[in-house]
């Protein structure tokens, strides 16, 4: 495969996950707000845009401008429309390696949101135009998965979407756990950040399906980083970049991959043999940042080694 086309693909999915992701956050906190102080509201909306890696404003700001920022704003590159923008010039790129239906989609979400404005969306429900940012990524990723061939390119696609995912709520929740307290279970005023933070990764009835007490900070911790089955948990995500990498290398039959294999693999196995009281232990925040370095040195070695890659290593290969 041309570097060019895997790029195109990488950054279409990436761009994509990180849309949804950042719909989802911005629409979970905008629900959250009708039962919280200003003052709670305030320190949420920090942290949500601390985890986005947004700088967080140094005086309060209403929850308009927030979301102006998070789901409108050209300028702020990783926005939702800005990402939905990016996702489809790449996708527009390499027209030929999509299904007709992906474009149609994809083209049909970009006209979306590109016509929707901030004040129209503010007065009228602004829930309802991010819900259907996330189902019409939801959508796309479905169609993606149905009508286009699971061969090297769609595995490019499924690296960029779970590389993405793993580092987004890694960071989610290396933010929230730097705020909110752990203790041996939930009080009254922190039941609604938990299950606001369950809610941010679409995994409240997921965690009380694998765990019917109530809401303990180490087992939310535990869930969202090590369960192996549920899709928005870093283990989930770290187990499919793998699976996705392997069978990239496998197609490229490439000389030099053993340091992404490697790189992943260590990735993998420090989510698959982890357990959470030894996590909490050596310290929530450096085991999260680790993943989240991890994840960059992953990307940055697949992108050496598959797009930026030297002519002589091409030549080798």
């Amino acid at each position: 495969m041309l570097s060019r086309v895997a790029d195109s693909l990488y950054w279409m999915s990436r761009y994509l996950e990180r849309a949804e992701h950042t719909a989802r956050l911005t629409g979970t906190n905008l629900n959250l707000m009708l039962d919280q102080s200003p003052e709670a509201a305030q320190r949420r909306w920090s942290r949500v845009l601390n985890s986005l890696h947004h700088p967080a404003p140094e005086a309060a700001a209403e929850p308009y401008e927030v979301a102006q920022r998070l789901a409108f704003d050209l300028h702020n590159p990783s926005s939702v429309v800005s990402s939905i923008m990016t996702a489809r010039e790449n996708s527009r790129q390499v027209r030929e390696q999509i299904s007709s239906e992906m474009w149609e989609q994809l083209n049909r979400l970009f006209h979306e949101v590109k016509r929707a404005d901030m004040d129209n969306v503010w007065d009228a429900e602004p829930h309802e135009f991010l819900r259907a940012v996330t189902e019409g990524i939801h959508l796309f990723q479905g169609v993606t998965d149905s009508t286009m061939a699971h061969g090297e390119g769609w595995q490019f696609i499924q690296f960029g979407r779970y590389i993405e995912r793993a580092s987004n709520v890694a960071a989610l929740l290396d933010t929230s756990f730097q705020d909110l307290p752990l203790g041996d279970e939930a009080d009254e005023a922190g039941y609604g950040e938990w299950i606001g933070l369950l809610r941010s990764c679409t995994a409240f009835e997921a965690y009380c399906h694998a765990y019917t007490a109530g809401l303990r900070p180490e087992r939310i911790a535990e869930f969202l980083l090590l369960n192996p089955e549920f899709p928005h948990t870093v283990r989930f995500a770290a187990d499919r970049l793998k699976k996705a990498l392997d069978a990239i290398h496998d197609a490229t039959q490439s000389r030099h991959a053993e340091r992404v294999s490697r790189l992943a693999g260590r990735l993998g196995a420090s989510l698959g043999y982890g357990q959470i009281d030894e996590i909490l232990t050596g310290g929530l925040h450096a085991y999260l940042d680790s993943i989240q370095r991890q994840c960059a040195q992953i990307n940055n070695s697949a992108y050496a080694l598959y797009v930026t890659y030297p002519i002589e290593a091409a030549i080798e290969a």
